[in-house]
């Protein structure tokens, strides 16, 4: 299996800021990221509350077999003053297909601290790619800071950045045959 980057599209994501790496046993791939970052308060422009990441990749697969995302872990950093709300959020699709699989996390302020999430679907729930046919596989990500309640001279934020401690994103394959 190879995966190739089709377009990189988003706030959270500039050209050049996501790197895609198969694993040496084809079972997962991370994302690496080294841009991703949400904020909201004191010194945030009015967009900067959230920040999206859709990468469109082609998956290459042996002829006969079918995959899905089965997990993913996202991690990064989070300072949420009290009062704030951080939400990280993922789905995934098949280009022409309307099946999706969505995730979403929230986190609640004061939190300053790495974060990691762990997203598994069941088996019976996993979204497919169609046997036979050559479909992008769309990620798309987000990150949004909410100040809430949060005094207002505070700034809240949360990232998805690998400079900030080689942080990166963990997807798993299921493969099933055709």
């Amino acid at each position: 299996m190879t995966i190739d980057v089709v377009t990189v599209n988003g706030s959270g994501c500039k050209q050049g800021t996501a790197e895609v790496v198969v694993s040496p046993d084809n079972t997962s791939f991370w994302v690496i990221y080294s841009d991703y970052l949400a904020q909201a308060g004191k010194g945030a422009g009015a967009t900067d509350f959230r920040k999206n990441c859709q990468l469109t990749l082609q998956v290459n697969t042996p002829q006969g077999f079918s995959y899905g995302i089965a997990e993913a872990t996202y991690a990064g950093f989070g300072h949420l003053e009290r009062g704030a709300i951080g939400y990280q959020s993922v789905n995934y699709y098949f280009q022409g297909q309307s099946a999706t699989t969505t995730w979403k996390h929230t986190f609640n302020g004061p939190f300053d601290d790495n974060w990691s999430i762990t997203h598994r679907t069941e088996f019976s729930e996993i979204v497919w790619a169609p046997c036979g046919e050559q479909r992008n596989l769309n990620v798309n990500s987000a990150l949004r800071v909410d100040k809430g309640t949060s005094d207002a001279n505070t700034n809240s934020f949360m990232t998805m950045d690998y400079q900030r401690g080689e942080v990166r994103t963990l997807h798993h394959f299921s493969w099933k045959r055709c």
